[in-house]
């Protein structure tokens, strides 16, 4: 062993040094907080009937509401209403919602008329007035391009409620078309889930998902609204989560009848500008979070690029891939366990080569917002 260290040259050092602190640090996320998530299990479930009000947003949503909006409007649970907000919808958005409503009396339409004014609040105003409409205290928020798994997916995520908890985060997962962009898409959700719902659980929650999470009415008001980050055209689930999650309670729902599935992106172009318009909410989270996510992502790549550099550089390649090694049985084995959990196992195999390309991907959709604004909502 003393004679295999001396080849070691000050660069040999150097590297392999650098490579064990970004290793480390990469550890602490995966025992620290991932694995909370891969060995979590539900252990309480309140089955009293409390009423649910669910509020989508809808513009221009003809095609999506005809394939999703029964299945919301036919949950298994005895008292709910769903309130869809049309927000300006030049399509046939009015006409669909108005023969859905007469089929269905705990359907509630809001129109939203178009103006100047309106134009210009975006999304958060229509997500303000649905929430105004809403005659029940738990406000259950999905979009009108997601349609949940089983009709069990609101009493499912209404269970996680007690007169303590004010928020519960459900997963919002992607439709499978098996081409490297949706793997990249289903994988991008996977890791962002894997943070939230891991940070959710370590007292840390800094996000939620407009596709599938729930809370309370009060906990809106209270906090006026989106009053804070209403300029901001994205954040009407993770920067209100971000404010108003420091005091509340709050609780995961990780089960499959509980998710709702989205058809994906099917360009690059398209993906990138959704994941653009999404980055740029990160800059206003709390400090904690920003390190905190910060931190992981930054070391997730410094770590891939070092282990890159010690193969082309040093001949020490042994080292550097036990060292790899330490890193990928901890992260396949809570990738192992998580994908399971959240039905997105076939992610499993591919996710090291994944876990490479993602990262550059989201270093190049940075740099590219700090020069090319992303559009507003729609």
């Amino acid at each position: 062993m003393q004679e295999y260290l001396k080849e070691f040259t000050l660069v040999d050092w150097i590297l392999l040094g650098t490579f064990a602190f970004f290793l480390l640090l990469q550890l602490y996320y995966y025992f620290y907080f991932f694995f909370r998530l891969a060995f979590y299990k539900k252990k309480e479930v309140d089955k009293s009937v409390e009423p649910v009000s669910v509020i989508i947003c809808a513009k221009n949503e003809d095609d999506n509401l005809r394939n999703n909006l029964s299945l919301i409007l036919e949950q298994d649970y005895p008292d709910y209403e769903v309130i869809i907000v049309n927000d300006r919808s030049v399509d046939d958005t009015q006409d669909i919602l108005r023969e859905y409503a007469g089929e269905y009396p705990h359907l509630k339409i809001v129109e939203i008329k178009d103006d100047e004014y309106i134009k210009a609040q975006g999304k958060k105003f229509a997500m303000t007035l649905g929430i105004k409409k809403a005659q029940y205290d738990i406000l259950l928020m999905t979009d009108a391009d997601c349609r949940p798994t089983t009709n069990k997916w609101l009493a499912r995520m209404k269970s996680n409620f007690s007169e303590d908890v004010d928020i519960v985060l459900g997963y919002g997962g992607y439709a499978r078309k098996g081409s490297l962009l949706n793997w990249l898409i289903r994988y991008d959700t996977f890791l962002t889930a894997l943070q939230y719902f891991s940070y959710a659980l370590a007292g840390l929650t800094y996000m939620g998902v407009g596709r599938n999470m729930a809370y309370r009415k009060h906990l809106f008001f209270d906090n006026k609204g989106f009053g804070s980050h209403n300029h901001i055209a994205s954040g009407d689930d993770d920067l209100f989560i971000n404010k108003v999650a420091l005091k509340a309670k709050v609780r995961i729902e990780i089960d499959y009848e509980a998710h709702t599935v989205s058809e994906p992106k099917l360009t690059w172009g398209e993906w990138f500008h959704q994941k653009k318009r999404h980055l740029t909410t990160g800059f206003y989270y709390r400090w904690k979070h920003k390190v905190l996510l910060g931190f992981f992502h930054l070391s997730q790549i410094a770590f891939n690029l070092m282990f890159v550099a010690i193969l082309s550089i040093s001949d020490k390649y042994l080292v550097a891939i036990s060292l790899y090694s330490l890193r990928l049985i901890p992260q396949l084995i809570v990738n192992k366990s998580v994908m399971s959990k959240l039905k997105e196992g076939d992610l499993w195999l591919i996710s090291p080569v994944l876990d490479l390309i993602l990262p550059l991907i989201n270093i190049l959709l940075s740099i590219t917002n700090l020069f090319i604004k992303p559009r507003t909502w729609k």
